[in-house]
């Protein structure tokens, strides 16, 4: 019996350090997409001319093409309350559209630490935890969601390599030279392999988005999801030619 009890105490830890050390996703588990802030048309998208939620990347494609602007990249930029209302943080051109949320609650919005992602008036693009957000008049845009990904290098120290929890995920980070990248799985991971792939692109900091409800537009990659039901999302642009 203490032999059986011994082999199986043995599997147990070989199989946790299985699970501690085995490699993350592949780069090409995910579509990811790089942008310059500073050079690039990079906004945050919700309501229509009427006050109306675009809703889907489709609807934001068009709505676009109405104004001679050719979507380039678009995902979900977070989670959203009834009526594809913005949950938590959104300022859209300078302006608070939806407050800053610092309750309590359930859910991977409120697991904290969570954060904001933000643009400025100079392009500068910044990942922070919602404690650390400060408001100012150089903000542009910014979008609450959660939890952080990686914070200050390291992964979430709620999150666990054994986990079965797993769902298609995107999110955003910042990378080393101040461009931020835009990640989607292509199939359900957990969010330590997601947090992962941020890692291991040299992010300091990256944020979590929305799960299996996500979508990515980037037909430069040949990925082009244009459904969807969003709240706020994320979209790059440039002038039709």
């Amino acid at each position: 019996m203490k032999l059986i009890w011994g082999v199986v105490v043995a599997s147990l830890a070989l199989l946790g350090l299985w699970w501690k050390t085995r490699p993350a996703p592949e780069p090409g588990a995910f579509v990811s997409y790089r942008v310059d802030a500073r050079r690039q048309n990079l906004r945050l998208y919700w309501q229509d001319d009427t006050g109306q939620p675009l809703r889907s990347i489709q609807r934001l494609k068009e709505w676009l093409g109405g104004q001679h602007q050719r979507l380039v990249f678009a995902t979900n930029a977070g989670m959203f309350r009834e009526g594809n209302a913005p949950l938590g943080l959104f300022i859209q051109e300078g302006k608070l559209r939806t407050p800053l949320d610092t309750m309590a609650g359930s859910g991977n919005f409120y697991l904290k630490p969570n954060g904001v992602f933000f643009t400025t008036t100079d392009g500068r693009a910044a990942v922070c935890t919602t404690e650390g957000f400060v408001f100012s008049p150089r903000i542009r845009y910014a979008t609450q969601s959660g939890p952080m990904l990686v914070l200050a290098g390291q992964i979430h120290p709620a999150f666990r390599p054994e986990s079965t929890n797993l769902n298609v995920r995107n999110g955003v980070g910042i990378l080393p030279d101040g461009q931020v990248v835009f990640a989607m799985s292509k199939e359900p991971v957990s969010l330590y392999a997601f947090a992962a792939y941020f890692q291991q692109l040299g992010c300091r900091n990256a944020l979590y988005l929305d799960g299996f409800v996500s979508r990515t537009y980037l037909p430069e990659k040949h990925w082009q999801q244009t459904d969807g039901d969003f709240g706020v999302m994320i979209g790059v642009s440039e002038p039709e030619r």
